[in-house]
């Protein structure tokens, strides 16, 4: 059945699956390939100095910032089965949308641990870069739960859960899609982000979850 839309906003309040559509997006600069990491970098897919990012497009909760940011704390992980958000993007544009929702998940005051990122198609290029320094340092990366992680939905068995779990539907075919969102959903604690086409994303949701 196609699912209602509704004001768009992230939230973790709401009881039971929902997917809630929010605003259109295009793609936006392809991102650079991160740097070698230490304690000064910034985390990946956050901009270093420059001219400030514009203001992401990704749904916001009602009232004001501090509002919103209570809507996304920890504190607001009360439930047992977790949100489904939607974003609307192309393939093409589902990882600059999955990076703004990272955004604007910390911003909120999410920690970085809390957020799994997966993708369906390329990976993201956080994770080529680690995955060049072999397979072992870079789950051990996943292990240390310090930052953001960023995999293939392949391997979304291998992952630990985490609070939230935001996935990039930026490639790959339909069937590799519907196993990897059901995967999402049970690894996400309170919230499950899913970035791409609306029709496939409900599709696939409503087959698979």
């Amino acid at each position: 059945m196609p699912l209602i839309p509704e004001e768009p906003q992230i939230h973790e309040s709401a009881q039971g699956p929902r997917v809630t559509p929010a605003t259109g997006r295009t793609a936006s600069t392809p991102r650079p390939v991160p740097g070698p990491r230490n304690a000064a970098s910034p985390r990946p897919g956050r901009p270093g100095p420059g001219p400030a990012r514009p203001a992401p497009s990704v749904p916001r909760a009602h009232g004001s910032p501090s509002q919103a940011a209570t809507a996304a704390s920890p504190q607001a992980e009360n439930r047992s089965v977790p949100q489904i958000q939607l974003i609307p993007a192309p393939a093409a544009g589902a990882l600059d949308a999955a990076d703004e929702a990272v955004d604007l998940l910390l911003d909120s005051g999410r920690a970085p641990a809390d957020v799994l990122v997966l993708t369906t198609g390329e990976q993201h290029p956080w994770a080529e870069h680690e995955l060049s320094f072999g397979e072992g340092a870079y789950w051990a990366q996943h292990d240390a739960r310090d930052d953001v992680f960023y995999a293939d939905a392949a391997s979304a068995d291998r992952a630990t859960a985490r609070p939230v779990v935001v996935v990039a539907v930026n490639g790959g075919t339909d069937e590799e899609a519907a196993r990897a969102l059901p995967t999402a959903l049970d690894r996400a604690g309170s919230l499950l982000i899913v970035c791409g086409d609306p029709q496939r994303v409900n599709a696939v949701l409503g087959a698979g979850v």
